[in-house]
């Protein structure tokens, strides 16, 4: 059944015209046909739409052709003419045994007298038992069947009796097809799925085969693989059935996705393949093999049109070109306005890397190169044709070092500016080729560096590693504590920890920053007193994007005290950052948001890789902050996924720690614990503090929390880690309170909150203040204070904090409580929440606010729904329309209900009716 449904997700619609069309005998019977392309879905469609109009009791008819060999021969008809009609159901027995003996006798007349016979017996049966015809894939029946059928539909066509045609579009070249497809009165196209479709087929798809659903993110990876195949069920399907239980991992309950997007390949080998993707059939074994060999180039390169046709021996050069030609026609290889080629389906070019070779890549590529160096020099064809970098990588060992570093070198500095990716494949295939003692080595590996820091490349810098350390093994050189700093830069970007007794000295201020951001092991402070430091100037061959040593330093201080930040910002320039930048550095520190603190203190100088770790957890702060949690949780699963998969990334501890919070937070406890058992115990960061105190306390072990919790935050501040220390310390504050008999443990947090601000005195630390003082001493003004601060910083999950407060000791209650509600229902919290909000309610003597989601977005989906039950469908009524479960339908339904904030389809109605939901 679950198989059944896959097939036909995202059609209701066409299964609903196509049984509408089935039903429609008698005066309004007309003919329809379904088309697509293939793996759209026309069968599948046609298909339901016959069980469900059978449920209605409804006749079907099967038209086909001779030689098919798939039906039971018990209930075949002859028609004549090359068309054979199948009646399971016995729906011609119905007519007179006189009819049929002077149909078989038309039959030997000739081929209109047999059509009108034929036709005749179909009207007179119609008119005993309604029944519809079928027939599927017309575009496989034999040319005088369809001949046959087009004259059936337009000169003898059978009163009454509604036909349904399926088949993929006829091109313009089939006359016969054309007319066929003038005989329908009705065409129905298919279109391709939407993103929303899509999503919900992994889902159905992943859950049958796996048992659990997968992460959206899975969905979208799969319909970038399929580019122009994205929206093709059957497509989906196959890339699906690829993926094994080792390319995924489960986090929160759904199956993320483990293997690069570049490998997501369809299961089918070459033969079954063809017909899905190539528009011609078969492809022969030339353009099969020049489809290999490109899908293999473009893994590791960029390929034009003309190198390819360059690369090919001359013996082979017009074969090479005929296939090329054939493949960009049918439009397998596209190329852009450049030249540059890409399969139109990765996919595609993934399965067929998997396919043997028969064509030698890295002697054609040696050749090429050669013949070029021959004639005018390694270095000027470097500088001449910089794409030859890619054939020197393709060549590999089949072309001498001697020749091949100073081309890749030519070649990298050409295309800096122009290409900056080339220009790092080819330094990189440089450095490969180097050794430690080539003179050469130091230079090029600063170069890389540089290149790789400007464009934010910190995984490409990364890769640099290994010729790096071969380096430093040997006698020190100019370049090398710059590249080395760039390294352990790149290494915090990726959550990695540079710490290592192989890296210079010049390496020591990123590793102690690391540390400070929950990256790599604490390491011994170095305050601004306890050394010289001058005002910042360039270094004569630092990289601008590398920070300097006083800017490391003043993000190293805005984790600590107030003095010692002040101490750091003396020794910038004048100007450097403004107090909004230090406003942001501060926030940055408090979640150990590497990337927002480069921002705020670097500004336009910053460059990151959107999809590094460090890049992707300043977006889940952020959107922790705002209250975006699920867009949070969706961003530490991306993180996890690429600690484990991409092999320069490390293993982060904090996004696993904010994430458990959020479930610990919302009573998620499963998901929470599961989260912070990927963080060693030995981590004591404030962020992790919190996590551990939300999890404890929602586990019911609250006096072991708020111990555990003061335990931590003391070592935060005997570490240093003053940054995060206050929402700790107001957490801790407010769950005390929340238990009146732990009054001590309310004095102590708000003494330890008071302490922290006279030392840190940053506006979160302010906050915190303020609001401890609310709680603990019922101080109104100093709560109210602090709740617009927190507003205005836009920190949702403190917000609601702060309005349980002012509903508390306020004058207006049911407003606070409210405005604490509706932020509560935008994080997603639960049972707990609701309970604490009973307790206010009750002390204030004040109903609990119910709150209405005004303005709830629908999907398409949703808002056929929502019209169906305002006409006082049924559940069963609805599954029959939508071709589903009357289950599924109830599980739809509560899920309006939550999102909505209504409780019955009488209240859903009217809401809708309303014009409140959109």
């Amino acid at each position: 059944m679950r198989q059944q449904r896959e097939a036909v997700i995202g059609r209701d619609g066409a299964v609903h015209d196509v049984v509408e069309a089935l039903r429609a005998t008698g005066e309004s019977a007309r003919v329809l046909l379904v088309t697509a392309q293939a793996g759209i879905g026309k069968t599948a469609v046609v298909e339901q739409a016959l069980r469900v109009a059978a449920d209605d009791g409804a006749a079907v008819l099967r038209l086909g052709w001779e030689g098919t060999g798939d039906t039971d021969a018990a209930t075949v008809v002859e028609v004549g003419c090359g068309l054979v009609v199948e009646d399971p159901d016995g729906c011609l027995l119905s007519v007179s045994a006189q009819r049929r003996a002077l149909s078989r006798a038309a039959a030997r007349e000739g081929e209109m007298s047999a059509l009108s016979a034929f036709s005749e017996l179909l009207t007179e049966a119609s008119r005993q038992a309604p029944f519809a015809l079928v027939v599927d894939g017309i575009e496989r029946m034999p040319q005088r069947s369809a001949d046959t059928l087009t004259l059936l539909l337009r000169v003898f066509r059978p009163r009454g009796v509604p036909v349904v045609m399926a088949g993929r579009p006829r091109p313009a070249a089939d006359p016969g097809g054309l007319q066929l497809t003038a005989a329908a009165d009705r065409v129905l196209e298919l279109p391709p799925l939407r993103p929303d479709d899509i999503a919900a087929l992994v889902n159905v798809h992943m859950a049958r085969r796996f048992g659990r659903p997968a992460e959206p993110a899975l969905a979208d990876a799969v319909s970038r693989a399929l580019g122009t195949l994205a929206g093709n069920p059957r497509a989906v399907l196959s890339v699906l059935d690829a993926l094994d239980e080792q390319d995924l991992v489960e986090l929160d309950g759904l199956l993320c996705l483990t293997v690069p997007e570049k490998r997501l390949r369809l299961t089918t080998g070459s033969a079954a393949l063809l017909p899905l993707d190539w528009p011609r059939t078969p492809a022969d074994s030339e353009t099969a093999q020049a489809a290999i060999v490109t899908a293999r180039v473009l893994d590791h390169a960029e390929v034009h049109v003309d190198d390819a046709f360059r690369m090919a021996p001359s013996a082979g050069a017009l074969a090479l070109e005929h296939a090329l030609d054939r493949l960009i026609m049918d439009r397998i290889l596209t190329a852009d306005p450049q030249g540059r080629l890409s399969f139109a389906v990765p996919a595609l070019a993934a399965t067929l890397r998997t396919l043997p070779i028969q064509r030698d890549v890295q002697g054609n590529s040696a050749r090429y190169v050669t013949r070029l160096t021959d004639k005018i020099g390694a270095e000027a064809a470097g500088r001449s044709y910089p794409r030859l970098a890619d054939c020197v990588s393709a060549a590999g060992p089949r072309l001498d070092d001697g020749l091949a570093v100073p081309l890749l070198l030519a070649a990298a500095r050409k295309e800096a500016r122009a290409n900056w990716r080339r220009s790092a494949r080819a330094y990189a295939a440089a450095l490969h080729r180097l050794t430690p003692q080539d003179r050469r080595t130091p230079g090029v590996l600063h170069e890389a560096s540089s290149l790789n820091l400007l464009h934010g490349d910190h995984a490409g810098l990364l890769a640099l590693g290994e010729p790096l350390f071969a380096l430093l093994d040997t006698p020190h050189t100019e370049h090398t504590e710059d590249v080395a700093a760039a390294w352990a830069w790149a290494a915090l970007h990726e959550h990695r920890s540079p710490h290592t007794d192989r890296l210079p000295a010049a390496a020591g201020p990123p590793t102690a920053l690391g540390g400070l951001y929950g990256i790599g092991p604490l390491a011994p402070r170095t305050t601004t007193s306890d050394r010289h430091t001058t005002p910042d100037t360039e270094s004569g061959h630092r990289p601008s994007q590398l920070p300097s040593p006083a800017e490391l330093q003043l993000m190293v201080a805005a984790v600590g005290s107030h003095a010692e930040l002040s101490r750091a910002r003396c020794h910038m320039l004048a100007d450097a950052v403004d107090d909004q930048a230090l406003d942001r550095l501060r926030n940055a520190a408090a979640y150990a948001d590497l990337a927002g603190a480069c921002a705020a203190v670097l500004g336009d100088r910053y460059a990151a890789d959107p999809d590094g770790i460090a890049v992707q957890y300043h977006g889940m702060v952020r959107n922790y902050l705002t209250g975006n949690w699920d867009t949070a949780l969706r961003a530490a699963r991306r993180i996890e996924v690429r600690s484990r998969t991409h092999p320069p990334a490390g293993v982060p501890h904090l996004p696993p720690a904010l994430a458990a919070e959020i479930h610990a937070t919302r009573g998620k406890i499963t998901h929470a614990r599961a989260w912070l058992d990927l963080v060693p115990d030995t981590v004591t960061h404030p962020l992790v503090a919190r996590a551990r105190l939300a999890l404890r306390y929602q586990s019911g072990r609250t006096e072991e929390a708020l111990e555990e919790a003061w335990s931590d935050a003391r070592r935060a501040r005997k570490n240093g880690q003053l940054a995060g220390v206050e929402r700790l310390l107001l957490r801790t504050l407010f769950l005390a309170a929340l238990h009146n008999r732990h009054h001590k443990t309310v004095r102590q947090a708000l003494e330890e909150l008071e302490t922290l601000h006279n030392e840190s005195a940053t506006p979160m630390t302010h906050e915190a203040l303020l609001l401890a003082r609310g709680i603990a001493h019922h101080d109104r003004d100093s709560a109210l204070t602090a709740h617009h601060l927190i507003s205005s910083r836009g920190d949702v999950h403190l917000s609601v904090t702060s309005s349980m407060c002012l509903a508390d000791i306020g004058d207006d209650p049911r407003s606070r409580l409210a405005e604490a509600l509706r932020h509560a229902h935008r994080l997603g919290l639960g049972g707990p929440f609701r309970s604490a909000i009973t307790r206010v309610a009750q002390r204030r003597n004040v109903p609990v606010p119910r709150i209405r989601l005004g303005h709830e977005t629908l999907t398409e989906s949703d808002i056929t729904l929502v019209r169906m039950v305002s006409d006082g469908a049924t559940n069963r009524q609805i599954a029959a329309e939508l071709a589903c479960s009357p289950k599924t339908v109830e599980q739809r339904l509560t899920r309006l209900f939550q999102r909505t904030g209504t409780r019955s389809r009488t209240e859903l109605t009217a809401t809708w009716l309303s014009g409140t939901l959109t």
